[in-house]
C-alpha cells in the first residue's frame, strides 16, 4: 500500500461526493433509480459551477494543473472543512519532487522540557506517527518506548498491530480512527518520506486498518481526550493538548492533563509512584 496521489485524489473526491445527498444540495433525489450513492459527478459539477468534463478530469487525475477557483467551487460545492479542504490542494497541485530532511531529530532543551513535565505523560510525535521523545509518565501510561526497536516506536503502528493497545483505550476503534486519520494526512503532506511508505505497505496487510484507511478520514492532531484502562492503576480520562514546533511543524509536542481532585488526577499521581518504584534503567 502506498498513497499514490492522483488515485488519492480521484478516490477522496468520490468518498466525498458519497456523503452528501441531492437534497442536502436542493438537488431532487430520484430514490431507487440512483445507481450510486450520493451525488453524481455530473450533479457535483452543477453544483459547483464546473464542466462535467473539467470535474472529472479533476476526479480521475488526468492533470494536477487545477485554478484556484475551481478548486475552491469544488471544495465548497463538496462541504469540506479546512483540513479536508487543504488536503484537496494538495493532491491536486504539482508536487516539487523533494523528499524530507533525513531522520528527524529532538532538540536537547525539548528532552529536558519533557523530563520537566514530570506531572504529565508527554511525548512527541514526528512524521508517519513515530514517537520521537517521551518523558516517564508517557512510557508508564501507554508503553515502554525506549524498551521498543525504534521502528517499532510508532503509534499507528502500535495501535494495529500492538495487542495491549487494544486494552489500554476504552474506546479503541475511536483510536484507531485518529490515527489512521492522523497518517494519511501526513502521508499527503510527505508524499517522498520512504518510512511512511513502508509503514502503509507494513500496515496495509492488516485488515482492520484497511478499514478504516478505505473511508479516507482526515484530521490533524490538535486537542481532545482519551479515556485509558491502564492495568495497574485503573481508568484514565485524560485530555491532552498539541503544540507544534514553529521551526519544525512536522514535530508535535503532545501533553496529556486531567482536572484537579478528580479520580483520573490521583490515578495519575498512582501511576507515577508507580513508575518511580519500577524504573531501574535510562528510558532513552
Amino acid at each position: 500500500m502506498s498513497l499514490d496521489r492522483r488515485a488519492e485524489l480521484g478516490e477522496f473526491l468520490r468518498s466525498r461526493r458519497a456523503r452528501l445527498r441531492p437534497e442536502e444540495v436542493g438537488l431532487p433525489d430520484y430514490g431507487s433509480r440512483r445507481r450510486v450513492p450520493g451525488l453524481r459527478r455530473e450533479e457535483l459539477a452543477m453544483v459547483a459551477g464546473v464542466s462535467v468534463d473539467h470535474y472529472v478530469r479533476l476526479e480521475q487525475g488526468r492533470t494536477l494543473h487545477f485554478s484556484e477557483s475551481v478548486l475552491d467551487a469544488v471544495a465548497q460545492a463538496l462541504r469540506l472543512n479546512p483540513v479536508e479542504r487543504d488536503h484537496l490542494y494538495r493532491l491536486a497541485r504539482p508536487w516539487s519532487g523533494e523528499e524530507p530532511d533525513g531522520e528527524q531529530q529532538v532538540r536537547p532543551g525539548l528532552r529536558r522540557l519533557l523530563d520537566a513535565a514530570c506531572d504529565v505523560p508527554a511525548y512527541v510525535v514526528g512524521r508517519g506517527t513515530n514517537v520521537l521523545a517521551w518523558n516517564s509518565l508517557a512510557a508508564a501510561l501507554i508503553t515502554d518506548f525506549g524498551a521498543l526497536p525504534p521502528r517499532e516506536r510508532n503509534l499507528a503502528r502500535l495501535v494495529f498491530l500492538d495487542e495491549g493497545m487494544r486494552e489500554l483505550y476504552e474506546d479503541w476503534p475511536a483510536k484507531a480512527a485518529d490515527v489512521v486519520a492522523y497518517l494519511r494526512l501526513d502521508a499527503a503532506r510527505n508524499p517522498g518520506d520512504e518510512a511512511i511508505t513502508a509503514l502503509l505497505a507494513e500496515l496495509g496487510d492488516d485488515a482492520e486498518f484497511r478499514k478504516y484507511w478505505d473511508k479516507h478520514e482526515l484530521k490533524d492532531k490538535t486537542h481532545g481526550r482519551y479515556v485509558y484502562l491502564h492495568p495497574v492503576v485503573g481508568r484514565l480520562d485524560l485530555g491532552f493538548e498539541t503544540l507544534r514546533l514553529p521551526d519544525d511543524p512536522d514535530q508535535a509536542l503532545i501533553m496529556h492533563t486531567t482536572e484537579a481532585d478528580s479520580a483520573s488526577a490521583t490515578a495519575l499521581q498512582l501511576l507515577a509512584t508507580w513508575r518511580e518504584s519500577t524504573a531501574s534503567s535510562p528510558l532513552r
